[in-house]
């Protein structure tokens, strides 16, 4: 399961929190509004567990931002709000 980033919004860092059932291979990756990859948080094989990235914009404008996780079938995707 994904989780709501904490806090949204954020400046200029936030939480991201994952939950896995079992292994997979784990991406999780932010994009921009254009569909732009801004940043690879996770990108490797994991365990079951509970699971937490941290998403730095310092160097993004202000906007809203989707994070999306794939684990094997399972996507799910959710927006962020970064504010300067």
């Amino acid at each position: 399961s994904l989780n709501q980033n904490y806090p949204n919004p954020f400046n200029p860092t936030t939480n991201v929190e994952f939950r896995m059932p079992s292994a997979y291979h784990v991406k999780l990756v932010v994009y921009d509004l254009l569909g732009r990859e801004v940043a690879v948080l996770v990108n490797e094989r994991r365990e079951a567990g509970r699971y937490a990235a941290t998403f730095d914009g310092t160097k993004l404008s202000s906007g809203v931002y989707i994070y999306r996780l794939t684990a094997g079938r399972y996507v799910e995707s959710r927006k962020m709000v970064l504010t300067r």
